[in-house]
């Protein structure tokens, strides 16, 4: 029996060939991005390229898919890579260590893909995407603020410029105010939910007014310090049950525009 057995029960088995015909690329496999990746797999998506510049680190145990103990260490794309090859080792997982920024995004021909993911956590590179990824045919999706929640009934899906309550997407709007709107609408999975680090017990600043810009503010997704970076970024608190529902509502998203 297929390991797509279920999903075609409830799906067709025209829309599982349209899934598995469809190329896929998610920018960012934190806490959102690992588990909408795993999500996608598991329901037929056949032909996925991850990206992402980081290593996995402890501190990413408490919410990243492919992050245990055993993996610490290791390239967060290799590490997700053998993860999803486990689930179904004939899915084509194209693994990119490499960050997208305004000065790499030439590197990604995006006109490629069928379906574009924006689950990355740095302000300035995300409004890049967002930007780019509206100038393609592609369907595209982006999460907004998954840190500082909690509550899962709090999570929603609307319109980029329909998003109310989240600081992530209010600083988003004003930067694309400036430099160039998005070219068609777009939907983000967000909460209107903002917490605070109540156990923190330091928060080291960013040293530079462009590393403010890019990493830190309440709601920003999974933000970590970067391995290639000798800036801090601010951390927020953030936990499994969020994440994976922002990743699994984006895959939601994906999966019912592509069998409707």
């Amino acid at each position: 029996m297929s390991i797509f057995h279920r999903a075609e029960l409830i799906l067709g088995k025209d829309s599982m060939h349209n899934l598995a015909s469809k190329k896929v690329i998610l920018f960012g496999i934190g806490g959102v991005g690992s588990w909408c990746a795993e999500s996608l797999i598991r329901t037929g998506i056949m032909d996925l390229t991850i990206v992402d510049s980081d290593r996995v680190t402890a501190s990413n145990i408490n919410r990243q898919l492919m992050a245990t103990s055993k993996t610490v260490g290791e390239v967060k794309t290799e590490a997700l890579r053998n993860r999803l090859l486990d689930i179904n080792p004939e899915a084509q997982i194209t693994s990119l260590q490499k960050i997208y920024s305004k000065e790499t995004s030439s590197d990604f021909n995006l006109n490629e893909y069928d379906v574009i993911i924006d689950a990355i956590d740095s302000l300035g590179s995300k409004v890049h995407l967002i930007r780019a990824a509206t100038q393609t045919d592609a369907l595209f999706v982006s999460s907004m603020g998954a840190a500082l929640k909690v509550d899962p009934t709090r999570v929603r899906v609307d319109e980029f410029w329909n998003v109310q309550g989240c600081p992530l997407a209010r600083k988003i709007r004003k930067l694309v105010r400036k430099v160039g709107v998005p070219q068609r609408p777009f939907l983000c999975v967000y909460s209107d939910e903002v917490m605070e680090n109540i156990g923190a017990e330091e928060i080291t600043e960013p040293i530079s007014k462009e590393e403010t810009t890019d990493t830190t503010g309440p709601g920003d997704p999974d933000l970590v310090n970067h391995d290639w970076s000798d800036h801090k970024a601010v951390i927020n608190g953030s936990l499994a049950h969020i994440t994976a529902i922002f990743g699994f509502t984006l895959a939601g998203l994906i999966i019912k525009e592509l069998t409707q």
